[in-house]
C-alpha cells in the first residue's frame, strides 16, 4: 500500500518537533483547536469532568491548563497555525463568540481567523461580516447545537460559504452520542443543495466513516480531519475499519485528509494523535500531506515559523 515506511510517531510532546522535522516540514497545521472565551471554556470542562449526555464517557481533559500556558504549549510543539473552534448551544450566542474569536485570531499571530454560526434570524449577515473581515474558516456543531443543517435560516449562510469558498468544519458524525440531525443523511442534503460547499467533516466522520467517505468521494470540496481517530481513546467515536485505510491514503495524498486534533479537549498528550496517525504506515508522503500541505493551500494561509 506504500511506497515508503513512515516517520517514527512521537511517543510524548517532547518528541513532536523532531517528528515534523523528520518529514522536511517546518511545523504543523492543526485545524481543529478549541479556544473560548474563558467562561465558556470553563463550562465546556465541567461538562467533560461530568460525563454529560453529549460525552456519554469519562474523559479528563489533558491540558485544562491557563489560556496563555495552552498557547505556549501548541507553540513548543511546532504547531505553525492552529484554529479558535468555538460553537453556540443555543441562538444569541454566535456574533458575541465571533467578536471574540476576531480579538483572539487578532492577538495571536499562529490563530487562523475561526468563525461560527447558529440557525437564526440575520445570521447570514454576520456571517458575511466575518467573511468579509477575513474570517478562514467556520465551525458548527450539530450534536451540541442540536440542529438540522437543512433548516431554512442556514440555507443562505450555506450558499454564502460555498461562493466565498471559505471552509467549515462541521461536525456532522454521531459520535460521541448520536441526535436526530448526525450521519450523513442530513449534512449530505447540504451538499446535494450546495456542492461548491467547502467542509472539513470533523472526526473522520465518526462512527459513519463510510457515508462521510463517499460524501467526499461525490463532493470534491469535501475533506476531512482526523480529530481523534485511530487514537488508543475510542469515546464512543468507533473503529475505522481497516478495509477502508487505501481509501484514507487516497484521499490524504489528494489533499482531502487535514490533521486536527481536539486540543485541549483530550484526554491524552498531543503526541498520541501523531503516533496513531505515523503507526497507520501509509507513507511520508501521506504524513506530509495530512499535518501540513493539505491545510496550508485549504486555507490560504502563510503561518508563521518561530
Amino acid at each position: 500500500m506504500t511506497e515508503s515506511r513512515s516517520a517514527a510517531g512521537p511517543r510524548s510532546d517532547g518528541e513532536v518537533p523532531a517528528f515534523w522535522r523528520a518529514l522536511g516540514l517546518p511545523g504543523l497545521i492543526d485545524v481543529h483547536v478549541h479556544f473560548m472565551p474563558p467562561r465558556l471554556m470553563s463550562r465546556v470542562w465541567e461538562y467533560f469532568d461530568s460525563a454529560g449526555p453529549l460525552v456519554g464517557h469519562e474523559w479528563p481533559i489533558r491540558y485544562k491548563i491557563a489560556e496563555e500556558e495552552r498557547i505556549g504549549h501548541l507553540r513548543g510543539l511546532g504547531v505553525r497555525a492552529f484554529t479558535s473552534l468555538a460553537y453556540p448551544h443555543k441562538p444569541g450566542m454566535a456574533e458575541a463568540l465571533n467578536e471574540w474569536t476576531a480579538g483572539f485570531a487578532a492577538r495571536v499571530p499562529e490563530c487562523v481567523p475561526t468563525a461560527t454560526f447558529f440557525p437564526e434570524p440575520g445570521a447570514a449577515g454576520y456571517v458575511r461580516r466575518a467573511i468579509d473581515a477575513g474570517t478562514k474558516i467556520f465551525k458548527v456543531h450539530l450534536q451540541v447545537g442540536g440542529f438540522d443543517p437543512r433548516v431554512r435560516e442556514l440555507d443562505a449562510v450555506w450558499g454564502l460559504l460555498a461562493a466565498a469558498g471559505v471552509p467549515v468544519v462541521v461536525h456532522a458524525g454521531s459520535g460521541p452520542v448520536a441526535n436526530g440531525f448526525t450521519g450523513p443523511g442530513p449534512f449530505g442534503e447540504v451538499l446535494a443543495r450546495h456542492p461548491r460547499l467547502t467542509a472539513i467533516i470533523a472526526h473522520l466522520g465518526a462512527p459513519e466513516f463510510e457515508g462521510f467517505f463517499d460524501l467526499a468521494d461525490r463532493y470534491e470540496r469535501v475533506h476531512l480531519d482526523t480529530t481523534m481517530a485511530f487514537t488508543d481513546f475510542f469515546g464512543g467515536l468507533g473503529v475505522f475499519p481497516p478495509e477502508m485505510l487505501p481509501r484514507l491514503r487516497d484521499l490524504g495524498l489528494d489533499g482531502r485528509i487535514l490533521l486536527g486534533t481536539d486540543f485541549p479537549n483530550i484526554p491524552y498528550e498531543y503526541a498520541h494523535q501523531l503516533e496513531a496517525l505515523a503507526r497507520l504506515d501509509l507513507g511520508d508522503d501521506w504524513l506530509r500531506a495530512v499535518c501540513w500541505d493539505a491545510a496550508l493551500k485549504l486555507l490560504d494561509i502563510s503561518p508563521p515559523l518561530s
